[in-house]
């Protein structure tokens, strides 16, 4: 049987976590992005590069925690419920919440991988303002909405599913 969540409500540990990672991110970001602005290349290089190593294996031992441990996250909602038609009818309620979710949560691993990965094989070591500048500044700004709106669908999913 599934433990209570450590935020009080009736999740997973993995769940809470990841839910306290989503509010972390987007200000760690946003201070990465200020350390670039001051020049500050390598500690936004290694900034971001500890955060997108983190989130990566948050994501993953999240995923394996769900998905393979828990059999999904409609087991872990049942677990407030002993009517299966409250279920059902919460279920119904979570699901578009949780497919708008995923649109962001499927493309932000990607796109801040890529931009990652371009930064480092096309910026001169040590880091510095270069040809491929303009393209990363644009990616950076992509992947930081994208992670924003991965927060924002996520926190939302997750008060949906567990809070309400």
């Amino acid at each position: 049987m599934l433990t209570d969540g450590f935020l009080g409500y009736r999740t997973s540990f993995m769940l809470d976590f990841v839910v306290c990672a989503l509010v972390l991110i987007v200000p760690l970001l946003l201070f990465s992005i200020a350390l670039a602005r001051r020049g500050r290349y390598r500690a936004h290089r290694l900034l971001q590069t500890i955060l997108c190593i983190v989130l990566l294996l948050a994501v993953a031992a999240f995923e394996v925690d769900l998905q393979i441990v828990h059999g999904g996250w409609e087991n872990v909602v049942a677990r407030s419920f002993e009517n299966p038609d409250l279920l059902a009818k919460k279920i119904d309620q979570v699901r578009p919440w949780l497919r708008l979710h995923l649109i962001f949560a499927v493309t932000t691993p990607l796109l801040w991988i890529v931009t990652v990965l371009m930064a480092w094989r096309r910026f001169p070591s040590p880091p510095e303002p270069s040809e491929h500048s303009r393209l990363h500044v644009r990616l950076g700004w992509l992947s930081t909405v994208d992670v924003a709106l991965t927060a924002v669908t996520g926190l939302i999913f997750y008060y949906v599913a567990f809070v309400t």
